[in-house]
């Protein structure tokens, strides 16, 4: 009997990678409206 291992977390999948590309995209939208917005002189107060 081959002996088990203490890792019990399941291997990643595509959702996964799918969960990164969907919040690089959110802080590059982000990034973009803050530049978008600045140009309008907007300030965070």
């Amino acid at each position: 009997m081959s002996p088990r291992s203490s890792d019990t977390s399941p291997p990643a999948d595509i959702y996964v990678g799918l969960l990164f590309v969907s919040v690089g995209a959110l802080t590059t939208a982000l990034v973009f409206l803050l530049i978008e917005l600045n140009s309008y002189g907007f300030q965070l107060q």
